[in-house]
């Protein structure tokens, strides 16, 4: 039996404004809320009565309670006890009674209203095929190229300008590949896991494990922007496996060797000098010192400003071992590069990369020649080599924990973790001697 209570309070349907019109419905009075004159603590309700077929009389029906009370707010509880209210009202209209089985006037009602949300969906779901058929359609006529060109530019102010360029250069290779080796493959549709994994092993082969995994990570992410877009029903490169590669490491270098080519540079390059000085005592990655401008130097607070990897603009202090080590830069545009080939503060109308590759080629033909090193060494391996030795001062007279806390601060390292991580991969914590557990 259908309960008039549990179709009030369960029933959800477009609602229209009812006119209290009772003169013609005598067998019930007007629904009305009780409030408990706005007591929250108190239970509030819609009361009404109706005409008891055994005596003639109006009798005062059960309280309908639904969900009001979970509700602490006024509002809340008024706003549902006047929907109650106003569905009771039409129920009664429509020939409910709480003396009587409503299940033949329910089931028709569900009938029609579910009648009418299956021709609702119908029609739906009919727009919805027709407008992804026609989405589809202008897929197959989008080239490889077109695509990716529409997903690199989704891409702009949202990576890096670094980054941008080399999603770029990747998916450039990607197209050429694709066009000389499998021209039929021409539209975006048309590339599968397969096309995908047979250029990933072309650049495995030509390259390196490492490189065709950069490139699978690359090309993931633009093919992701398309399915977000809804260009690709999938992004199938998420089903390719990465491979396992060595991580390259750059090896730290000796006491000896760091002060030997200190002393050579001095004399053959101090330009070179004072970048390299940059990684050693201010912990910047190379890329980070190429970033530099006039302006991101303060020389009366002592600080530089520079974007770090994958973070925003970040502040340092220059150490004074540093500072003296600087040239008087009040007189420069703060526009201008800190470094350049000409030296402090000048004019380079090339892009980060360039710059950065620039100094790693000056200081292999300058510093790795003279001195033999091999492909392990570095211009990051002076950061590597000054936070051990940094480090390793700092726990002679500290807990590993108090001098781990301290490197952080100087290093830039987000959290204990990420440092404990890089001291291990660099080796800076190594045993006491333990010679005597041995005898």
């Amino acid at each position: 039996m259908q309960s008039i209570y549990n179709f009030i309070t369960l029933g959800v349907e477009n609602e229209h404004d009812l006119e209290h019109d009772l003169e013609h419905n005598p067998q019930f009075s007007e629904p009305k809320i009780y409030d408990a004159d706005g007591d929250l603590t108190k239970r509030w309700y819609v009361y009404f009565s109706f005409v008891d077929p055994k005596t003639g009389r109006l009798k005062r029906m059960k309280n309908i309670y639904g969900k009001t009370n979970r509700y602490k707010t006024k509002e809340s509880r008024y706003f549902l006890l006047r929907l109650y209210k106003k569905r009771l009202l039409k129920l009664l209209k429509q020939g409910y009674s709480p003396f009587e089985d409503n299940t033949l006037l329910y089931q028709n009602k569900v009938s029609k209203s579910e009648k009418k949300q299956v021709e609702i969906h119908k029609t739906t779901k009919e727009v919805k095929v027709t407008s992804k058929a026609s989405t589809k359609e202008n897929i197959k006529k989008q080239t490889i190229k077109e695509a990716l060109e529409y997903a690199l530019k989704l891409k702009t102010n949202v990576v890096g300008e670094r980054t941008l360029a080399d999603y770029r250069n990747r998916c450039d290779l990607f197209i050429r590949w694709v066009s000389e080796h499998l021209k039929e493959i021409d539209t975006i549709d048309k590339v599968d896991k397969k096309v995908i994994s047979e250029f990933l092993n072309h650049v495995q082969l030509t390259t390196s494990p490492r490189n065709r995994n950069n490139y699978r990570t690359c090309l993931s992410s633009i093919f992701q922007v398309l399915e977000d877009n809804e260009i690709l029903d999938k992004n199938i490169i998420k089903t390719i496996s990465t491979l396992k590669t060595r991580p390259k490491r750059n090896k730290t270098y000796s006491e000896k060797q760091h002060q030997d080519i200190f002393e050579f540079l001095e004399e053959k390059d101090p330009l070179l000098l004072l970048y390299i000085k940059f990684v050693s005592f201010n912990f910047l990655r190379p890329i980070e010192v190429s970033r530099l401008r006039i302006k991101d130097i303060d020389l009366n607070s002592k600080t530089l400003q520079f974007q770090a990897k994958n973070k925003a603009l970040k502040t340092k202090l220059i150490p004074d071992i540093l500072i003296k080590e600087l040239p008087d830069l009040s007189k420069l545009d703060g526009e201008l590069l800190l470094f350049t080939p000409d030296g402090i503060g000048n004019q380079w109308n090339t892009d980060l990369t360039n710059r950065r590759n620039y100094f790693s080629k000056r200081f292999n033909k300058v510093v790795k020649q003279s001195f033999g090193l091999d492909k392990n060494y570095g211009l990051y391996s002076f950061r590597h080599t000054f936070i051990t030795k940094l480090y390793r001062s700092l726990v002679i007279e500290n807990s590993p924990f108090a001098a781990k806390s301290s490197l952080m601060q100087i290093t830039g390292h987000a959290t204990m973790s990420a440092l404990e991580k890089y001291l291990r991969d660099i080796d800076a914590e190594l045993p006491k001697d333990y010679s005597s557990h041995l005898n």
